[in-house]
């Protein structure tokens, strides 16, 4: 396993989740964007060093080959990603234009009930 790849990791996971706790629309998708490639690449990386083909001619797997499964799951999570951030990008939009406003608001309610318990 490589340290940079997981240090590269560990770093666009955590600025994902700093963006994701401030009240600008716009910065949550970044972030939503930022968690999900640093997912990916930290499931590239674990998933073992480079091999041999997992599949061959002669139907005989060789001693080294590489595990196909972690690749199909970041080829999964490739495409659930980009949906998902371009159905935020569209909800940001959405309220942008309607408020004017990109910034997330109190929800009252729920300040209410706090005080409440």
């Amino acid at each position: 396993m490589n340290a940079t790849l997981v240090l590269l990791a560990g770093v666009l996971v955590s600025t994902g989740v700093y963006l994701l706790l401030t009240r600008s629309l716009i910065r949550i998708v970044f972030g939503v964007g930022l968690m999900a490639n640093g997912v990916n690449l930290l499931l590239v990386a674990t998933s073992g060093r480079a091999g041999s083909p997992a599949f061959v001619e002669d139907g005989e797997v060789p001693a080294d080959a590489t595990q196909p499964l972690p690749q199909a799951f970041v080829l999964t999570s490739i495409v659930i990603s980009l949906a998902l951030v371009a159905f935020l990008a569209a909800l940001a939009w959405r309220s942008w234009t309607i408020d004017g406003v990109d910034e997330v608001e109190d929800d009252i309610e729920d300040r209410r009930l706090g005080k409440d318990s």
